[in-house]
């Protein structure tokens, strides 16, 4: 009787065990059909903006070509600015620190950031430009709902 009761028990956690992992194996799965190497993943995930704004083939086929310069160069950017933001704290970690240099470190990584935000405004534009009246209706919208759930603070 002792035995059976373990055996169900262990044929129930076997059970758990293999659901538990075919779960898993199908969440990675799904997700991994999204992540694609290098920026092709953010052209895919763009796949959405392409058919949400109904585009004619040619006009994604340019809005791609577009993405791919911009986000190499928005990493390059970006990676110059965490370069940027290391040196920073190395300054805070100085005894005593350097005043002078911290605010001149924090002056160079805003404008960093300021040059990349007007990168990301003259791409948009740049999108915008390529578009017909709705689309650009729809883009900016889009664009809109985006920004809106990635701020914390309400747009004032």
């Amino acid at each position: 009787m002792k035995d059976n009761i373990l055996k169900f028990i262990l044929a129930i956690s076997l059970i758990l065990n293999i659901s538990l992992l075919s779960t898993a194996g199908y969440v990675y799965y799904k997700q991994s059909m999204y992540r694609l190497p290098g920026h092709e993943s953010e052209i895919h995930r763009g796949a959405f903006l392409f058919e949400e704004l109904s585009l004619r083939p040619d006009q994604a086929k340019a809005m791609q070509a577009k993405a791919l310069s911009f986000h190499a160069e928005m990493d390059k950017k970006r990676q110059a600015i965490r370069e940027k933001r290391l040196l920073f704290i190395d300054l805070i970690r100085r005894d005593p620190p350097d005043r002078g240099a911290i605010d001149a470190a924090i002056s160079e990584i805003n404008n960093m950031q300021t040059d990349m935000q007007k990168m990301v405004t003259a791409h948009i534009l740049e999108l915008k430009a390529g578009l017909d009246k709705d689309q650009q209706q729809k883009f900016l919208s889009l664009l809109q709902d985006s920004m809106m759930k990635r701020t914390r603070e309400p747009w004032m």
